[in-house]
């Protein structure tokens, strides 16, 4: 069986947070995925998405946040034993991300050409002019319409849907191996954030590159996800199979993130909401970390941590998972 081309284990990100110590942001968290495979990593903000794909590329906070323990291993090799300058060789080349906002994700005073000739060129020898021809033909291949007169303008020239296309053009320009996309549409409106995913779906299927895809979105990673990780507080709560995840959720917390979508094939008349918030860094609770918010909590809940309940590759971090307590409708 060939090895996965990602494989995270018992990832453990710390926070220096001053005079108050450190937090574990990320507590034992593992993964994997596979080439040509899009894992959907899906849970409300704060619970530790975006910190967990930083620490995969590199790109956590200097001075306030780093990798206290586990590994990650990419093609094989251990990325938390490299050095500054080897991950940034790494990054761009085989390991691209976009990033959140595309907006700010841009210099405002250098024209679009000049900026992807750069990106390029920092992997790739060529000359001024292959960089631009290069450059050119990605943008056609993202769906921008007139690249030639794109690469001659600012950011502020294009409107968000454009900027995000260029945005993953740049980013896929050395072909890499793994795409991380962090909401990529999420500041978009809804007929362009479809656009966008249906083109993410189409590049990869393309170019065999593999998506570690960040949403808060259930509806967006059903749509691309051929793996589901669902991550509370820092902590994964469910993953395996998207089939799995949607079909037979298990975690109370999945279900509930579920149970808040709209969906065309069922009537209902309220959807379902999870009461409270995601807890503090500096005040998670003992035992299960979503005890506070589950209507299931028992006093095994506050003891301990639950440990993985498997089925099939399906794993659950809830003490109840394999028994008839969560078989009731987490809506009610």
């Amino acid at each position: 069986m060939p090895e996965p081309l990602l494989e995270v284990r018992n990832l453990k990100v710390n926070l220096r947070l001053g005079g108050a110590g450190e937090v574990a942001a990320v507590d034992n968290v593992s993964f994997s995925i596979d080439r040509g495979e899009t894992l959907g990593v899906v849970g409300e903000s704060g619970c530790g998405k975006t910190l967990t794909a930083s620490a995969v590329i590199g790109l956590l906070p200097p001075y306030t946040a780093y990798v206290a323990g586990g590994e990650i291993l990419f093609e094989g090799e251990n990325l938390t034993t490299k050095t500054p300058r080897q991950m940034r060789g790494l990054r761009g080349q085989k390991i691209s991300m976009i990033f959140q906002n595309p907006m700010s994700a841009l210099n405002p005073v250098y024209r679009i050409g000049a900026q992807m000739r750069e990106a390029l060129r920092a992997h790739r020898k060529a000359s001024a002019k292959e960089a631009l021809q290069i450059s050119a033909n990605m943008l056609r291949k993202v769906g921008l319409s007139l690249p030639e007169t794109r690469l001659r303008e600012y950011p502020h020239q294009l409107s968000g849907g454009q900027i995000q296309r260029v945005m993953i053009a740049m980013a896929l320009l050395s072909k890499p191996a793994l795409l991380i996309a962090d909401e990529p549409a999420s500041s978009l409106d809804v007929t362009i954030q479809a656009q966008i995913l249906e083109l993410l779906e189409a590049l990869r299927k393309d170019m065999g590159t593999s998506v570690l895809l960040i949403s808060h979105d259930m509806g967006v990673v059903a749509e691309s996800a051929d793996k589901v990780m669902v991550m509370y507080a820092g902590k994964v709560a469910e993953y395996g199979t998207a089939d799995e995840i949607f079909t037979r959720p298990l975690h109370p917390y999945t279900r509930k993130l579920l149970g808040s979508i709209p969906r065309p094939d069922k009537d209902v008349e309220r959807l379902t909401t999870i009461r409270g918030m995601v807890p503090p860094l500096t005040q998670m609770p003992s035992g299960c970390r979503f005890r506070t918010r589950c209507p299931y909590a028992a006093p095994l809940c506050a003891e301990r941590e639950p440990p993985p309940y498997r089925e099939n590759g399906h794993a659950t971090f809830c003490h109840f998972a394999g028994g008839v307590r969560l078989s009731a409708d987490a809506g009610n």
